[in-house]
């Protein structure tokens, strides 16, 4: 299941394998940062998700005031005309009004819900939910024992990949008492991920730290969680979605991600579901070819690691070109970021093992030789073998300092 911010994200997630996508309209979704999606895109994008047999799950988890619930029915009915297939909410008096004004739209309860026993969880199933997405706090065993204990028609969502909240579940308020914005209301400046200094009272004039070296402490700084390697685990302890975070994030990082957990969930299935599966190499790598705090497997095996001493990211790879055709033994590209001829480029293809290609000869829009690309989004060509499938990425790997704060 993967994040679809904006269409471009969408497409993204669909060429490179997701099963189902979730996405928020222009209100009541936890990610107001984003595009996301007008009415009538909404109804695009359902479309578009559908005709590739992908489901859309629409976000609908923020914690409404009272002044807003009057626009709620007509927000609903939205939803429901636009054929997505279940709304995601985490306030249970939405219940009624999901039931009232989306009658066509299944009911999913959001990890902001906090469910972390299956009598929660059971108690959700009878007021009508079919999909319960699970607090991230919860280690392998615990969901094992929720799935042994609830209805195999009550389908269990985890996390797999992506941010970490520092926070239950992100019931947080510390963006809001540091910065007024309440992540509750989709607006966290993310205050957890902020470098921090200390001042004993008898030394007002003296900036202490704690543990670094950088002049800050990051003392709520969660590492990413990537859940790549022990995807028999999740299968086995009754995970039935696997959810990837980042609506935020780029359409580079949901094609990327969605396209290694497509290939470790089908080579799992594929051998057999083996209790000790572990992907290809070049599968795990991928993880690292996008924009990541340090990774770690979060609460499924005990508490998860934070870390104290890098609060930014890293960022080894960037994508060169994006594929938009074939043509006369070319690939017809559109430019990301700069590269030259004779640099050697990572191809990204949907379904394929990554290769490289060296960038022997290139060619401007209009098939003049070039040595670089200078342009922004300037049109490319390079000589190629075959024709690849339109937003197949061609990326390369970063020279420079590729932490970034």
């Amino acid at each position: 299941m993967a994040p679809a911010g904006d269409a471009e994200r969408l497409d993204a997630a669909l060429l490179y394998g997701a099963d189902a996508v979730y996405l928020a309209g222009q209100t009541f979704g936890m990610r107001s940062a984003c595009k996301n999606f007008t009415a009538d895109q909404l109804a695009d994008a359902v479309r578009k998700a559908h005709d590739q047999g992908c489901s859309v799950y629409l976000t609908c988890n923020t914690l409404p005031r009272s002044d807003e619930l009057v626009a709620l029915p007509g927000f609903l009915e939205q939803v429901d005309a636009a054929g997505v297939d279940a709304l995601i909410v985490a306030d249970i008096g939405l219940f009624p009004l999901v039931k009232r004004h989306a009658p066509h739209t299944a009911l999913h309860v959001s990890t902001q819900f906090g469910i972390v026993n299956y009598a929660t969880a059971n108690a959700l199933h009878d007021m009508g939910a079919s999909r319960v997405v699970l607090a991230r706090e919860l280690s392998l065993d615990e969901i094992a024992a929720i799935r042994a204990h609830t209805s195999p028609d009550l389908e269990l969502e985890a996390f797999v990949h992506g941010s970490m909240c520092m926070s239950i579940s992100g019931r947080c308020m510390f963006s809001y008492y540091l910065a007024g914005r309440d992540g509750n209301r989709g607006d966290c400046s993310q205050p957890c991920r902020w470098g921090y200094q200390f001042i004993e009272p008898h030394r007002p004039d003296r900036m202490m730290t704690g543990v670094e070296e950088d002049g800050k402490t990051y003392l709520f700084n969660a590492d990413d969680l990537n859940m790549l390697s022990h995807i028999p685990e999740l299968i086995y302890a009754g995970v039935s979605s696997f959810k990837i975070e980042g609506r935020a994030k780029a359409a580079y990082y949901v094609a990327v991600i969605t396209n290694a957990y497509r290939q470790a969930i089908d080579g799992c299935m594929a051998a057999g579901m083996p209790t000790s599966y572990t992907p290809p190499e070049w599968v795990l790598q991928e993880a690292d070819k996008v924009s990541h705090r340090p990774y770690s497997t979060g609460f499924y095996f005990g508490n998860p690691t934070q870390n104290l001493a890098f609060g930014g990211y890293i960022r080894a790879y960037e994508v060169a070109a994006v594929v938009n055709g074939y043509a006369n033994g070319r690939l017809l590209l559109h430019q990301r970021n700069r590269f030259f001829k004779g640099d050697t480029l990572n191809v990204l293809v949907p379904g394929e093992k990554p290769f490289d290609l060296n960038v022997s000869t290139l060619y401007d829009g209009d098939g003049q030789p070039i040595d670089s690309t200078p342009h922004p989004d300037m049109p490319l060509q390079i000589p190629f073998d075959r024709a690849l499938p339109a937003g197949s990425l061609l990326r390369r790997e970063r020279t420079d300092d590729i932490t970034t704060e």
